[in-house]
């Protein structure tokens, strides 16, 4: 009934939270099979604590900064954002969350997200070597209950056809995995 509750919530507290591996697998295949658009693991592969601590922090510190957040978005080139955020403005960010120096170096994907926000930021937390991250990207610093931006990430506006197919990837993605919430059946409707 815990779990129950949890969803009811707020998909996202849910996520983060984690769920036990036999709910989330329930709710996963329950999900597959009634829609196309998938709802995602709970964040970080294996539910590695250190990557849904900083993604927390991160969710948290956008907020504070009025923008909304989604977790895990498939992105149209077939890669998945860790977070991809709107602010009041309309403008687009992408946050890649790293975890810990060789999660970055293995994971050289990040700079093809540029295609997909107005700017590109990495999450990490305080002990991350954080002379590694690109300049050229944003840099937050986390921990499980916000952070602060130390360094701006550079502007790159999308153009208006790109951003209008983004949004609408957000919005219609987000409003499917709440619908899943009441009700799975009602994401085929919503397609």
């Amino acid at each position: 009934m815990a779990k129950f509750v949890a969803l009811q919530v707020s998909a996202s507290a849910a996520f983060l939270l984690g769920f036990t591996k036999n709910a989330s697998a329930s709710i996963l295949k329950h999900h597959a099979m009634t829609n196309p658009v998938p709802i995602p693991p709970p964040f970080g592969q294996n539910n590695f604590e250190p990557a849904r601590t900083i993604c927390r922090g991160a969710i948290r510190l956008l907020h504070a900064m009025g923008y909304a957040a989604i977790t895990e978005l498939p992105l149209p080139s077939g890669r998945r954002a860790d977070i991809a955020a709107i602010g009041t403005s309309g403008e687009i960010w992408i946050v890649e969350v790293k975890s810990c120096l060789n999660d970055f170096r293995t994971d050289q994907k990040w700079e093809e997200y540029r295609a997909h926000c107005d700017r590109l930021f990495f999450a990490v937390d305080c002990e991350f070597p954080q002379e590694v991250i690109p300049q050229e990207a944003g840099l937050m610093v986390v921990d499980g209950y916000g952070g602060a931006i130390l360094r701006e990430a550079s502007a790159h506006p999308l153009v208006a056809a790109t951003r209008k197919a983004v949004m609408l990837r957000i919005a219609r993605i987000s409003s499917s995995r709440l619908s899943a919430i009441n009700d799975p059946k009602i994401q085929a409707e919503l397609l």
